[in-house]
């Protein structure tokens, strides 16, 4: 072989091998880094279909891109987050080593930026104690998705990337060519760089919902994990909840005690890498092989089944309480048994799975974190021993309330007053409006005032009643008329009395819905009223503090009075109108603890009203003291015709 012929095989082979060796080597740039190294690397790009000439910012481009995390510092870096500012409305389809930390699942998008979460790979170890290992110290994540506007060979980088771990700092990121990157250190530089036993795990997080994933028994091909639910808001509740999470690794269930899958199948299973590699297993037993299984909770009477109960916490029908109401009713738990697939048939190998999420009926929606690893859970011994017994390993999930943009309520409220004869009805589509609006009813023409005796007829019972109040209130009747607020529960707060010692309200609750509320409960914030609350008479009130402010009045039903029961029908269905579930109290307020109170200016009128966890929709205005006001005798008989409905 001639000199001339190996000068040439040595060049192809270095111009084969160096893209490879500068993918698998860090950036040069993180040689001056001390912390934590960020790199966002853009590979490539090309068009896709359509064509869109006329709107060139709208034209869809195919990207790969690689976001690399690389530990320099001292200190290990626990369940590491990345942000990364997107901004030409990238849609990302896949993710390597990463999943989005607030638990969406993909393809999805991220066009206003995002969080990365590692998985399964959540630590980066240091160099020092590694010996330099890149396999230990950093993670890459390989990039696949569609950004719109930028055409090769322009190079669509992201605004910024930083690390979204708590205690970290990173400097302005800086883009050249095809690279952004950023270093971040420890905002405390005197940290300790060795951890003790204590520091082993990352701290707990508090939430408004919390859930363990226990891992309690383990075995090489599976283990048994215990699921625990824990409400920790005040205003916070479920109802019939339905949890579900998603496998990334072939994992399926096998069996479940105090919780069920919404659906048995193990087809998924017998068809796939599972029954190939399984051979020997029964699968007509197994429960669920989805990827991503919906659990549900088991009735009360499953609770003693030697089978599926006998798990604390278990078999409530999917209600989880406020604390406050019952701290043993505020926990919701369950066991599952979990096959796993290689390459994880190790008894140390636990992986938890991804992208949590849990909802229930009428409550409020939750955004749930990716699991975090904790220190290990304590149970009570199974023995009955004084002892406990220690979780192999744990994970923390903390999902908090959102408020979807544009989310209607579930729930709406009316005002009166002992001074005026009009209701102030709930808003006109307050909870969301028909889906044709055009011929029937106007979605933005303001709720009309309602007599009294309305508030018990069905929305479309109501219309003959409010257009005679105003025709005798000399108010205009709009054409077309208002549409209804559609809301499942509404709750009338009537100003009662208002005297010079003291004051009262009565609350009214109506369940205009098809589901009976057990357990049911309700709040009201009053800005300036609250320190003044004396008692409630047909319900259990307290008050609560929330955010550290004591405005908050909290109540439910009475032993006996607990349930708000479903809307039913009429003495006579043929001609009488449905029948609202209700519930009503009255409330008494001194004025000893609220020098200078105003109740009948707006004082004595809740600012926020909760049912069920849910912020319910108020009116924009109070009752006025002029207008249709008729006297003590007319105040006196709507009174009386009010309380013909206690």
């Amino acid at each position: 072989m001639s000199d001339r012929f190996r000068h040439f095989v040595t060049v192809l082979v270095l111009f084969a091998v160096l893209p490879f060796l500068a993918a698998q080597s860090p950036s040069t740039g993180a040689d001056s880094c001390n912390g934590v190294y960020l790199s966002y690397t853009y590979s490539s790009g090309t068009k896709l279909m359509p064509n869109l000439t006329s709107d060139l910012s709208q034209q869809p481009y195919r990207f790969e891109s690689d976001l690399t995390v690389l530990n320099n510092g001292l200190v290990e870096l626990k369940s590491w987050k990345v942000f990364v500012g997107f901004k030409h409305g990238e849609y990302l389809v896949s993710a390597s080593n990463a999943v989005l930390s607030d638990g969406n699942r993909l393809p999805g998008s991220v066009e206003n930026g995002t969080v990365f979460s590692g998985y399964p790979m959540t630590d980066l170890k240091t160099a020092v104690e590694t010996a330099g290992d890149l396999t230990q110290i950093q993670v890459r994540v390989h990039l696949v998705g569609t950004q719109f506007g930028v055409a090769p060979p322009e190079i669509p980088l992201p605004a910024n990337i930083s690390l979204a771990n708590d205690g970290w700092l990173c400097s302005s990121s800086s883009a050249e060519g095809n690279v952004t990157e950023v270093c971040c250190t420890q905002e405390d530089p005197s940290a300790k760089s060795n951890m003790t036993v204590d520091e082993e795990f990352l701290p707990r997080q508090s939430g408004d919902l919390t859930i363990m994933y226990d891992v309690i028994q383990t075995y090489e091909s599976n283990y048994l994990a215990q699921v625990t639910l824990s409400n920790q808001n005040s205003l916070g509740r479920l109802d019939n909840w339905k949890l579900s999470w998603e496998w990334t690794r072939g994992e399926f269930i096998n069996a479940m005690k105090g919780a069920y899958p919404s659906v048995v199948d193990s087809s998924e299973c017998i068809f796939g890498a599972q029954g190939a590699y399984y051979q020997s297993l029964d699968f007509s037993t197994v429960l669920n092989c989805e990827r991503t299984p919906i659990i549900i909770d088991l009735p009360p009477t499953k609770y003693n089944d030697t089978i599926l109960g006998l798990t604390p916490y278990c078999c409530r029908n999917g209600t989880i309480l406020p604390r406050e109401m019952d701290p043993s009713k505020s926990i919701s738990a369950f066991q599952v048994q979990v096959y796993k697939m290689p390459p994880d048939l190790n008894r140390s190998r636990l992986i938890p799975p991804v992208n949590w999420k849990i909802n229930g009926t009428l409550n409020p929606d939750y955004q749930c974190s990716q699991p975090v690893r904790v220190s290990p859970s304590q149970f009570p011994d199974r023995s009955g021993l004084p002892v406990n017994s220690t979780a192999i390993a744990s994970w923390q999930v903390v999902c908090n309330i959102t408020h979807p943009k544009g989310e209607s309520p579930k729930c709406c409220v009316s005002f009166s007053a002992y001074y005026n004869e009009s209701i102030i009805p709930c808003k006109t589509c307050a909870c969301g409006c028909p889906g044709n609006t055009a011929r029937s009813c106007s979605s933005t023409t303001p709720a009309m005032h309602l007599p009294s005796n309305a508030l018990l007829l069905p929305f479309e019972n109501r219309t003959a009643l409010a257009t005679a109040w105003a025709e005798l209130n000399h108010q205009p009747v709009p054409n077309p008329m208002p549409c209804g607020d559609n809301c499942g529960v509404s709750i009338n707060w009537h100003l009662y009395t208002d005297y010079n010692n003291g004051w009262s309200a009565r609350i009214t609750i109506f369940n205009w819905d098809e589901t009976t509320f057990a357990d049911w409960f309700a709040a009201v914030q009053l800005d300036k009223a609250t320190p003044g609350f004396q008692a409630m008479y047909s319900f259990n009130g307290t008050t609560l503090a929330l955010n550290g402010v004591n405005n908050t009045i909290f109540m439910q039903g009475n032993p006996g009075l607990n349930y708000l029961v479903a809307e039913t029908d009429g003495a006579n269905p043929e001609k009488d109108p449905r029948v609202p579930g209700k519930q009503q109290s009255v409330i008494s307020f001194t004025k000893k603890k609220t020098p200078g109170i105003s109740v009948t200016n707006g004082d004595g009128f809740p600012t926020k009203v909760y049912f069920n966890g849910e912020e319910c929709s108020l009116p924009s205005v109070f009752p006025t003291g002029g207008g249709n006001r008729r006297g003590p005798l007319i105040v006196l008989s709507v009174l009386a015709l009010l309380s013909m409905f206690i």
